[in-house]
């Protein structure tokens, strides 16, 4: 039984001389305004890559600089269509983003922004982004920018995240859609350039994004999130990652005989090249134990290796 020290004062005295006890308040961390939330739940850093492969997309369907207000008109779409389905993407994960420590931040999670707040403004942002495409470009920009939003809310975000492994596989096209949003926006219609840069982009996006799961592979796990890391050893995870840095390469390569000349050929070999040997150097190194740091590294350096290749593009538009 617990023992109890007897006071050597009397009760009113020994009470006087206690210390107040001081009672420490834990202080959260500083609120965004509340425009700046709003603006949080768009993921602006994710948008910015998918703006450069819809711009430099755009210049090689009009073989140099399209008209400027179709520009203009493309990008701001394609940033509220973004933002739209990003802040979507955060409304429907709300309940795994304040689980995982990469996410507690989002304004969902911090309850910064209500989830009826978010819902409304995800789809007001959708709803004037497809409006603003069909009035000023044409409305089969517009039916692809609507399906895009469409693709990732509800095919990978609803029914593909928490169910596969193969989620980013198949959810992850949603991010090729601006490259064929960018070409119809310029052109009315589709052709086979724009689909070699779409599969460009689906080869790409496994790799890119597996190699941050990994990193986060907790996180996942955590919010019961199936992501291949998490359900697959990093062996095989790694493999995967090689294969599909290879057909990324392979596949971009193809856009050389069909819509590029030398200049692009050259580029996008040596930035190939080294998209590969990253990749199996990622491999080497789990095969050795410790993958963690070569695989934020990997993501990093594919984030760069997409942006180069369609900068080439572009560079090899203007040259020729």
């Amino acid at each position: 039984m617990p023992i109890e020290a007897a006071s050597p004062l009397p009760a009113a005295e020994a009470e006087r001389t206690v210390p107040p006890v001081v009672r420490l308040r834990t202080v959260a961390p500083p609120s965004r305004s509340r425009v700046a939330s709003y603006v949080a739940l768009t993921k602006p850093r994710i948008i910015e890559l998918l703006l450069v492969t819809t711009l430099l997309s755009m210049i090689l369907a009009a073989d140099g600089f399209p008209a400027w207000w179709t520009v203009v008109a493309t990008m701001v779409g394609g940033t509220l269509a973004a933002g739209s389905a990003n802040a979507l993407n955060c409304y429907v994960d709300r309940d795994i983003d304040a689980v995982m420590r990469r996410t507690t931040r989002r304004p969902l999670a911090r309850q910064e922004v209500s989830p009826g707040s978010a819902l409304v403004f995800g789809l007001t942002l959708g709803v004037v982004a497809v409006a603003l495409m069909g009035a000023v470009t044409n409305w089969l920009a517009a039916g692809l920018t609507a399906a895009a939003i469409a693709f990732y809310v509800v095919v990978y975000t609803m029914l593909l995240k928490r169910r596969t492994a193969q989620n980013i596989v198949w959810g992850g096209a949603a991010g090729c859609m601006p490259v064929l949003i960018g070409w119809s926006a310029v052109t009315g219609s589709l052709a086979w350039p724009a689909v070699v840069l779409f599969a460009v982009v689906f080869f790409w996006t496994p790799p890119h994004f597996w190699a941050l799961a990994i990193r986060y592979r907790e996180d996942y796990a955590r919010a019961n999130v199936p992501m291949l890391p998490v359900v697959a050893s990093p062996l095989r995870v790694a493999g995967e990652i090689v294969a599909y840095a290879w057909a990324t390469v392979l596949t971009s390569l193809v856009l050389w005989p069909v819509a590029t000349g030398w200049i692009y050929g050259v580029l996008a070999t040596c930035a190939g090249a080294t998209f590969v040997l990253a990749a199996h150097r990622l491999l080497a190194r789990t095969r050795a134990g410790g993958n963690a740091k070569a695989a934020i590294q990997f993501f990093h350096l594919s984030n760069n290796y997409l942006a180069f290749v369609f900068v080439a593009v572009a560079v090899d538009t203007f040259v020729r």
